[in-house]
């Protein structure tokens, strides 16, 4: 076990590009599923997560090498279509690979789906999404059973909510599936418009409008493609939120503004300076941010949901009372508890937080509970008088690809290091 060793920092001042997209890569990595041959992806973060998907695509019968940031998959002979319970339990993602195997094979198992414990994510809009193009689904002894004895059947769809993955799932699914299928209300993250154009350069036919619409054509099959997987909005979005608590100065390379375009505003508000060019974004923050009076996470383009815990952190120290509410999770506050360690003063009633900023912090031992949350005790140690530990950093490499590396070239003092409890 690892825990990461954090002293009270100066501030984080440089330039950095970011790493590929956690969020993407993911159902791309599934998306390889469908093609009966290679496909070759760039910009593939070293995270536990991707670890965990090439994981899956190997038991599935895959092969795949990594060399440097490039992937690449050969799924020409697909021999399983069931995802060990051990695999399912390292990540939540797992069950984006349902509508790829089924288009694949025409059946999948799948065990209940692990990840970040951040309250109810069931899975029932996966199960429902392809139920809806004539998949049949059995539960039995834990598992759960699917097949389209027939194929796959386009069909017109209205999601109950803009779900990312189940959306995500049913484009997987109708890709390869007989005659058209129509999704309203889907969601539009830049994560699957990357999908969506990873798919139609390997063969598929699908289109995007923008306003909550998806149509897709079925094809016959797809072919193999190499594509280059977006860059990393939320980990942008996290290291900007880093320089900012503790008064720095820092430009993200590489990324395109309009990803993080709701957390501009909010970065406005606090008191720094923003500056936007095509594919960069700078942060310049004064000593002591401001206070935010009121933010609430939305389905993008609104402030996203993975941002509201490293939001919480950096204003701890913020002058004035700040809200925060989040609107797609009700269990993702389990940060807040470690960051009163510290001294902050969070308050937490139904789904908002109250935030009264405070003069100072101080070091504590700190827990990471879940990915984004562990992110934001680094924030919050970045900032706290003293030297801090964060113990179950796993959590944290989820997403971020060495953020001590990252932190460290921007003035941080942040080590990591084995954990004997």
């Amino acid at each position: 076990m690892k825990k990461f060793i954090i002293e009270k920092s100066d501030a984080l001042s440089g330039k950095i590009s970011v790493q590929g997209s956690k969020n993407s890569v993911l159902p791309l990595l599934a998306a390889t599923v469908l093609i009966k041959g290679k496909s070759r992806l760039h910009n593939c973060p070293e995270l536990s997560d991707v670890r965990a998907a090439v994981k899956i695509l190997e038991s599935l019968g895959c092969t795949v090498e990594r060399a440097g940031d490039t992937l690449t998959v050969d799924a020409s002979e697909i021999t399983g279509n069931e995802i060990p319970q051990e695999l399912m339990s390292e990540m939540r993602s797992s069950v984006m690979f349902l509508g790829a195997i089924l288009g694949r094979t025409g059946s999948a198992v799948l065990s209940a789906p692990g990840g970040c414990d951040i309250g109810k994510r069931p899975i029932d809009i996966h199960i429902s999404a392809v139920s809806d193009l004539s998949a049949h689904t059995r539960r039995e002894c834990g598992k759960l059973f699917f097949a389209a004895e027939n194929g796959l059947k386009g069909n017109t769809v209205t999601l109950a909510f803009p779900s990312v993955g189940a959306t995500e799932n049913m484009i997987l699914a109708a890709c390869t599936a007989k005659g058209k299928t129509v999704i309203y209300n889907a969601a539009c993250e830049p994560e699957i418009a990357d999908l969506v154009s990873f798919l139609n350069l390997a063969g598929a036919s699908v289109r995007m409008y923008g306003n909550g619409l998806i149509e897709i054509e079925g094809v016959r099959q797809l072919h193999g493609a190499e594509y280059t997987v977006m860059a990393d909005r939320i980990a942008a979005g996290s290291y900007l939120l880093a320089a900012a608590a503790t008064g720095g100065s820092l430009t993200v390379n590489n990324i395109f503004p309009q990803h993080i375009a709701s957390l501009i505003p909010v970065l406005g508000k606090m008191g720094c300076k923003t500056e936007i060019g095509d594919n960069f974004v700078s942060v310049s923050a004064p000593k002591r941010l401001k206070a935010v009076s009121r933010t609430g996470t939305m389905p993008y383009p609104g402030f996203p949901t993975d941002l509201q815990a490293p939001l919480c952190a950096s204003l701890c120290r913020a002058e004035g009372d700040s809200v925060v509410t989040e609107n797609i999770f009700e269990a993702r506050f389990k940060h807040v508890p470690e960051l009163k360690k510290l001294g902050a003063d969070i308050t937490v009633q139904g789904k908002t937080a109250f935030i009264k900023g405070v003069p100072c912090l101080c070091a504590s031992r700190l827990n990471a509970l879940d990915l984004r949350g562990g992110f934001a005790l680094i924030i919050a140690a970045l900032q706290a008088q003293g030297t801090s530990e964060i113990i179950n950093t796993e959590h944290i490499d989820r997403g971020y690809e060495c953020p001590e590396k990252v932190l460290t070239e921007l003035g941080a003092k942040i080590k990591r290091v084995e954990d004997y409890g």
